[in-house]
């Protein structure tokens, strides 16, 4: 791919990337709160272990910092992606890869909430 094809694909990366950073932070606190709403309706009737407290959410929330790092670090993959297997420089193609890695990214915090529900489904009904 010729350097004029790197620095547009480059640039709408860059573009993109706040779109792509205010879906995780908007998924990571919907997930959480879903989290503690479900562990406290669904978990917590049969587990006196499950909590939340200051000390959960403090630690959760580093935890979800370290998660936006990789995640961005990530996000890198989708240019390298682009400039390796976009031969033709094709917005679609670019459209289409950024969409998948962005819902695939947007899902995986809500992976926690689903696994509430699991426990509660395997474990308590």
């Amino acid at each position: 791919m010729s350097s004029i094809y790197k620095e547009i694909s480059k640039k709408w990366w860059s573009k993109k990337r706040t779109l792509y950073n205010f879906g995780l932070i908007s998924s990571g606190i919907i997930s959480f709160f879903l989290y503690a709403f479900l562990g406290e309706k669904l978990i917590m009737p049969y587990d006196n272990e499950f909590e939340i407290t200051l000390f959960t959410v403090i630690f959760q929330g580093i935890g979800f910092l370290i998660m936006l790092l990789f995640a961005n670090l990530f996000y890198n993959l989708g240019y390298f992606a682009d400039i390796k297997f976009n031969k033709k420089n094709s917005t679609n193609f670019r459209v289409n890869l950024f969409i998948f890695g962005f819902f695939f990214s947007i899902f995986l915090p809500l992976l926690i909430p689903i696994l509430i529900v699991l426990t509660y489904l395997i474990k308590y009904s």
